[in-house]
């Protein structure tokens, strides 16, 4: 099953590292738009709202990412000097709290997007769920890896999951 897991895992990582890439490289086109149209002609009015989107879906996808690879900022001293049984177990309850704040990132993002469905943005006229509809897409997905690292952890032993894992280690 874990296998599986796994597979599912690296597939949504292969959809979100080129989403992310993308969406950086639009928003350095489209803030180089607002530059040199404000400097040579007259501004672009949709380029500082298109901006200020990208930059909202590039934190989640990005914030996604690191999560999928333990890259955000942990403290981990105590825990890996616990001994094996109640290291598992306090990684364990980590990855669980970290899995019911997903959770609660899903059904919060989505009650947002909601709220913001009757409005739309100045320049551009779109629907703002577009906009925050990114919230629980990718509460989902961190609650996905979430999940993963669960059953990893309770099938595999203390030492297998990410939860732990240093800033120098390579991305699994």
């Amino acid at each position: 099953m874990l296998g599986i897991l796994k597979k599912i895992e690296r597939a949504i990582d292969v959809i979100m590292q080129p989403m992310v890439f993308a969406a950086m490289v639009a928003l350095i086109a489209v803030i180089t738009l607002q530059i040199v149209s404000r400097v040579f002609f007259t501004a672009v009015g949709w380029t500082e709202e298109v901006a200020r989107f990208l930059l909202v879906w590039i934190t989640f996808m990005g914030a996604t990412l690191a999560f999928q690879r333990g890259r955000h900022i942990a403290v981990t001293f105590l825990v890996d000097a616990l001994p094996g049984r109640l290291r598992q177990v306090t990684r364990i309850l980590a990855v669980a709290v970290a899995f019911g704040f997903m959770i609660a990132l899903v059904l919060v993002g989505y009650r947002y997007t909601q709220m913001q469905s009757f409005q739309t943005s100045a320049s551009l006229g779109w629907s703002m769920t577009y906009v925050y509809a990114i919230i629980p897409v990718c509460g989902v997905v961190m609650g996905w890896y979430a999940f993963v690292d669960l059953v990893e952890l309770l099938s595999e032993g203390p030492d297998t999951a990410r939860a732990g894992s240093d800033i120098s280690d390579p991305p699994s």
